[in-house]
C-alpha cells in the first residue's frame, strides 16, 4: 500500500477499535458476572458496605467522613472535566485556524509531504482525526459532569439515616446504585482520555495508532483484573471470603457483628 492510501487506515483503525470494544465487551461481561474479580466489581461491592456503614450510625458522627468522601470524589471529576473541556476548545481552535494542517497532512511540499504521517493525510482525513479527537474529550466531559450530579445526590442521601426510612434494605440500594452510577460514570470519562491517546496518535499514521490501541489493552488488563478478591484467606470456614461469596454477592457486618449477605452488585 502507498504511504498515503486510505486503505492502511481502513485495515488497521478497524482493527484498532475492534481491539478495544473487544476488550470492553469481555469486561464488561466479566463484570456481570464475576465482579469480585475486577477492579469496578470490588470497589462497588465495597461501596455498598460503606454507604451502610455511613447510614446505619444513629449518632451522625459518619457524616463529616461522608461529605469529605464525596467532596473529593467531586474535585476529582470537576478537575477531569475541566481538563477536557480546555482540551475540546483547544483541538476545535486547532481545526478552525488549520495551523496543524501542515505537519500532518502532507500537503506542505516535498521534504515533508509522507515524511510523517502513513496512510490517509489528505485534508479530508486529517479533519476526520481531529474530530475524532475533539469527540474524545467532550465525551470525558460530558461522563464527568453526569458523575459531579450523583456524587452531589449522594452527599445528601447518605447522610439520612437509616432509622428514618420506612424500608432501610431498599434505601441503602438506592443510594448504593447513585454512588456507583457516579463512579461508574467518572470510569468511562477516564476511559474516553484512555482511548483519546491511540486517536491522537492516529494523526501520525494508523500504524502507531493500532499498536497503541493494542498496548493499551494489554495494560487495561492488568489494571482491571484482579483475581485474589474471593480467594480464601486461611481465615477459617466462616470468614471465608470476607466480603465475597463467589458468585458477585457481598457481605456487610450489621449492628451485632455478624456477616449478612446482601444483594450483588
Amino acid at each position: 500500500m502507498k504511504r498515503g492510501s486510505p486503505q492502511l487506515d481502513y485495515v488497521l483503525v478497524l482493527l484498532g477499535l475492534a481491539v478495544m470494544l473487544g476488550y470492553h465487551l469481555w469486561l464488561l461481561l466479566r463484570i456481570r458476572r464475576r465482579p469480585e474479580t475486577t477492579v469496578i466489581g470490588i470497589n462497588a461491592i465495597n461501596r455498598r458496605i460503606w454507604v451502610r456503614h455511613i447510614m446505619e450510625e444513629p449518632s451522625g458522627k459518619h457524616a463529616v467522613l461522608a461529605v469529605q468522601t464525596m467532596r473529593n470524589s467531586i474535585m476529582a471529576s470537576t478537575v477531569l472535566a475541566s481538563v477536557a473541556i480546555t482540551l475540546s476548545s483547544l483541538v476545535a481552535a486547532l481545526m478552525a485556524s488549520g495551523a496543524a494542517h501542515g505537519l500532518f497532512s502532507g500537503s506542505s511540499g516535498p521534504s515533508r509531504r509522507g515524511g510523517l504521517v502513513v496512510g490517509a493525510a489528505g485534508e479530508a482525513a486529517l479533519t476526520a482525526k481531529f474530530f475524532a479527537v475533539l469527540v474524545c474529550f467532550l465525551v470525558a466531559f460530558l461522563l464527568n459532569v453526569q458523575s459531579i450530579r450523583y456524587y452531589s445526590h449522594t452527599g445528601l442521601l447518605v447522610n439520612v439515616p437509616l432509622a428514618a426510612h420506612r424500608r432501610p434494605a431498599s434505601a441503602v440500594g438506592y443510594v448504593t446504585g447513585t454512588l456507583n452510577r457516579g463512579f461508574y460514570f467518572w470510569s468511562l470519562g477516564v476511559r474516553a482520555y484512555y482511548f483519546s491517546c491511540p486517536v491522537f496518535l492516529w494523526l501520525f499514521g494508523p500504524i502507531p495508532m493500532c499498536a497503541s490501541c493494542v498496548a493499551m489493552v494489554a495494560s487495561l488488563y492488568f489494571l482491571d483484573v484482579y483475581t485474589e478478591w474471593d480467594k480464601d484467606d486461611g481465615a477459617g470456614a466462616g470468614a471465608g471470603d470476607g466480603d465475597g461469596d463467589g458468585h458477585g454477592r457481598e457481605r456487610k457486618t450489621g449492628a451485632s457483628g455478624r456477616l449478612m449477605p446482601v444483594e450483588g452488585v
